[in-house]
């Protein structure tokens, strides 16, 4: 999934668009990424925009992808083979983006799911946190997508200028406070989240109702009596000098915050929580989102591309027949999981491209009688409010 903001109305980048390029706000669309020519060449097939970016109908990417894909095509005559190179590269950061109508119709298949659930869990990557602002992996401008075009094509097509991202400033979006809600509501039993952003937490969930896989940016640990301790600011950033630094003998990377356990007679090491390339997921977080998996009869799986192992595994642990639910902008390798049905007939999970804020909107009113779902949509700006009060400097 990608950081990319929704607009308000797209215009499809098919040259030969059969639909005259007129593409609905509420219509499915696909948008993509590609990278910069380094020397002028003429493009036919699709009206490139700033940083190698398009908009197409379902009908149009697909048109352009097998006339890219298949040489002996009637479609790829008017293909160049720089165009042919930069459609099958802008393939991989493709999002999808499904009509308003189709979102509204499995809205109401996923909050029946959902009720009818006797043990439903929910999965949670970076594409949840989009809509507070922090980035997310791979799509159009994800970090990833960023980093390959600058390796492969040159920095000029890598979008430059963004500014880090502060993690004190950001605050749950609709979808953390959806799924807090459900939990509430006793919907749903638990969250495993591959999120560091800590905003789950700072939504109102317990630390016993979830499983943070990779760690929290809030939450330190002791080295030696393995005591946790929640902040109010990201724990890596504040760090005083009390323990010397200490290289981690997997990642190389210095655990060590500098602070040391407060508990009686212990003074351990304080150390941030974060799982880097290189480190092995925690054990007893590992095993508790095991174990919570196992008993799930549906997973709503929000934001995620499910490509990261061994924490993908954990949507189809439970018992079969598999109810899995997906919400993101990208394919996955999970996504025909969902299209499988009961011996109804019926489809038994569900598969929405988009936003997931846009879905959880769409489920809620579903779940929630209007009166008391208006209330708790009113109330969300007092919300920010008590958030704000749990974010600040080092104390």
């Amino acid at each position: 999934m990608a950081a990319s903001s929704l607009q308000t109305s797209f215009k499809c980048n098919y040259s030969l668009c059969p639909k005259k390029f007129i593409l609905s706000e509420n219509e499915a669309r696909v948008q993509v990424r590609a990278f910069e020519p380094k020397s002028p060449v003429k493009l036919l097939a699709v009206n490139w925009q700033e940083n190698a970016t398009a908009v197409f109908h379902y009908d149009c990417w697909e048109t352009l992808l097998r006339a890219a894909k298949h040489t002996d095509s009637q479609d790829q005559t008017y293909l160049s083979l720089t165009e042919i190179e930069m459609i099958l590269e802008a393939k991989k950061t493709a999002e999808y983006f499904d009509s308003l109508e189709r979102v509204q119709a499995q809205a109401l298949h996923i909050a029946e799911v959902i009720r009818k659930s006797q043990y439903c869990i929910a999965f949670t990557g970076a594409g949840i946190s989009t809509a507070a602002g922090i980035g997310d992996f791979r799509g159009v401008d994800g970090k990833w997508t960023n980093l390959d075009k600058r390796k492969l094509y040159g920095a000029k097509s890598a979008k430059s200028g963004s500014s880090r991202t502060n993690l004190i400033d950001l605050r749950p979006t609709y979808t953390h406070e959806a799924l807090f809600k459900l939990l509430e509501m006793k919907l749903l039993k638990f969250i495993i989240s591959q999120n560091t952003d800590g905003l789950h937490l700072l939504s109102g969930v317990h630390p016993d109702q979830i499983a943070e896989l990779h760690g929290n940016s809030f939450v330190e640990k002791c080295e030696k009596c393995h005591s946790r301790f929640q902040r109010t600011f990201p724990v890596r950033m504040h760090q005083t000098g009390v323990c010397p630094p200490k290289p981690c003998p997997k990642c190389n990377i210095n655990h060590r915050t500098g602070r040391k356990c407060s508990k009686p007679e212990c003074e351990g090491c304080l150390m941030n929580t974060i799982i880097n390339f290189g480190d092995h997921l925690e054990t007893p977080v590992l095993n508790k989102a095991k174990k919570e998996a196992e008993q799930a009869d549906a997973v709503l799986t929000l934001g995620s591309t499910l490509m990261v192992f061994p924490a993908n595994e954990l949507v189809t642990c439970g018992p079969e027949p598999h109810r899995l639910i997906i919400c993101n902008r990208q394919i996955t390798a999970y996504d025909e999981e969902c299209y499988k049905t009961g011996k109804d007939g019926k489809q038994l999970g569900s598969r929405v491209f988009g936003n997931c804020d846009n879905l959880m909107k769409e489920v809620m009113k579903r779940l929630m009688p209007k009166a008391e779902l208006d209330q708790w949509e009113a109330s969300r700006s007092s919300r920010m409010k008590e958030y704000s009060k749990k974010r600040g400097p080092e104390i």
